[in-house]
């Protein structure tokens, strides 16, 4: 069966896998097919179109060799000839588009119904479908234009749905960035500008809300000549009057938890993405699996990559590719607009030097989620080792065992705590009590207990004391600005053995409650028997 893509550049797909199509006339002739697939597109409206509405006197029989060579690439099968020209035939549901559409109808209805859920559920799948600009390699035909001027109508639609669906949900906050960013692209779209408006004022900016109707009433009067519509003035009235109907009756808070997966190479995905998903089992996690490339001719292949991976994954996945010259500005861009919980990156060259890199250091310092870092090979999570976590009770080894935590219920694996046999010569005593403490948090929140392990404090020892592990996961040192890992952590990393590096972020993390509003932090308070 024959897959067509539109929403972003021409794409066939046979069984899954791409067809390689012919120059830019054969896709433009298949272009104007798929836009009127199942109807009649004569052979003179075909000329009309491929030649600018000046056909040669030959266009009839280069229509037809374009047709005939189609008909080779697709399948003679697919376009069929019926007076006074061809028909294409696509399966229900065979066209990207036809996907885009009901979706987007579902999430109408859905909106109409009062299921906001189901209505954000509906929108966000439709725009997961769009790969780039519409038709993007025939997008300098001039048949294209009102096309894809249409498409781009729909996905802003699209767009608006999704945006009201998620204001009714209470998540003004999230889609601000968005919304602000889009209304710039399109200052005289007023739904666009009401949608702003509203999580502005849901948001405590009321200023805000009013002075973007200012600004859309000012643009509005001077380009057009006419007024905000009615639902616009109505709706800065009630800002200004801070009128009860604005308000949500009953507050939600934003409860997806994303886990935003970075990529800046093909042959590290699959290592990331073996972690990534345990992390994304609950119901209500989401993975964002993003691939950062510095040459745009990389674009598409990467997004094939992404597409595949989630069309494999057992778990909710949006995916993005773009180009990026700031790698650590974006990530952290994408980390605090998507409202992320946990950046899972692979290593960059040079981490078991004596400072982090830079990109890294820069990440690590500035994303408010979580941040962990995988170096080596992919866990094996049939190997039953389990998973092992270096603890000595700093911040960032707290965050090293929730994430620790969490992989060990995503993968049904054994939690093991390694901490510091006792040494008599220097004082110190063993780390068996606060390994304890460590174990009754985890029970206490995921209901896993973590076995302890004592080793010396030498690096020999721990290495082997997790050399078992399915995986290492070990916070980054309180000092890493000055020291970098340290010496055990730099041991870990030259043996090449999966290891997550951990760094502990201000946002609540993968295991804090889901009303928390602050930095969640694990309590070491005794805990009162129920």
């Amino acid at each position: 069966m024959l897959e067509f893509s539109i929403l972003g550049p021409l794409e066939v797909a046979e069984d899954g896998r791409l067809v390689r199509l012919g120059g830019p006339k054969q896709r433009a002739t298949l272009a104007i097919l798929l836009l009127n697939a199942n109807r009649v597109v004569s052979v003179e409206r075909l000329a009309d179109d491929l030649y600018a509405g000046a056909p040669p006197v030959t266009a009839v029989t280069q229509v037809q060799r374009q047709v005939s060579e189609l008909r080779k690439v697709i399948g003679a099968s697919t376009i069929e000839t019926r007076s006074p020209g061809y028909v294409l035939h696509s399966e229900p549901e065979c066209v990207d588009l036809d996907r885009f559409e009901r979706w987007t109808q579902e999430a109408a209805r859905a909106l109409d119904r009062g299921e906001h859920e189901a209505a954000l559920e509906f929108s966000t799948r439709a725009l997961d479908l769009w790969r780039g600009a519409p038709l993007a390699d025939v997008a300098y035909e001039p048949f294209a234009q009102t096309a894809i001027g249409r498409l781009e109508e729909l996905r802003l639609a699209a767009l608006e749905l999704r945006f009201e669906a998620e204001l009714a949900l209470g998540r003004h906050a999230t889609v601000l960035v968005e919304l602000e960013a889009l209304v710039w692209d399109n200052p005289l779209r007023e739904r666009l500008r009401a949608l702003l408006m509203l999580a502005l004022y849901r948001a405590g900016r009321q200023a805000d809300a009013l002075e973007t109707f200012r600004a859309a009433r000012e643009m509005l009067v001077e380009e057009l000549g006419i007024e905000p519509s009615r639902a616009l003035s109505e709706l800065q009235r009630a800002i200004l009057a801070q009128d009860a109907s604005l308000d949500l009756s009953a507050p939600e808070l934003d409860v997806d938890r994303n886990v935003l997966v970075v990529s800046f190479d093909h042959d590290d995905l699959d290592a990331l993405l073996s972690v990534a998903e345990p992390f994304a089992s609950g119901p209500d996690h989401t993975l964002l699996l993003t691939r950062l490339v510095s040459d745009e001719r990389d674009l598409a292949a990467a997004s094939r990559v992404l597409d595949d991976r989630r069309a494999a994954l057992n778990a909710a996945v949006r995916v993005a590719a773009f180009t990026s010259r700031d790698p650590a500005r974006d990530v952290v861009r994408l980390a605090t607009n998507y409202d992320v919980e946990l950046v899972l990156l692979d290593a960059p060259p040079g981490l078991d030097e004596q400072q982090l890199p830079a990109n890294l250091a820069a990440i690590v310092e500035r994303a408010p989620p979580d941040v962990a870092v995988l170096s080596g090979a992919a866990p094996d999570w049939r190997s039953g080792a389990g998973v092992f976590v270096p603890f000595g009770g700093a911040e960032s080894d707290w965050a090293a065992l929730a994430l620790g935590a969490q992989l060990a219920v995503g993968t049904g694996a054994q939690l093991t705590l390694v901490g510091t046999r006792a040494d008599p010569t220097r004082g110190l005593r063993d780390a068996s009590r606060l390994l304890a403490d460590a174990s009754l948090a985890t029970q206490r929140v995921l209901g896993v207990a973590a076995a302890p392990i004592l080793a010396d404090p030498t690096e020999e020892a721990w290495l082997a004391a997790v050399a078992a592990a399915s995986i290492v996961l070990a916070g980054l040192p309180t000092r890493w600005r000055a020291e970098g890992l340290g010496s055990i952590r730099r041991a870990l990393v030259r043996v090449g053995s999966p290891l997550l590096l951990v760094h502990r972020g201000t946002r609540p993390g993968v295991l804090a409650p889901r009303e928390s509003l602050t930095r969640f932090s694990w309590s070491l308070e005794p805990i009162a028997s129920s």
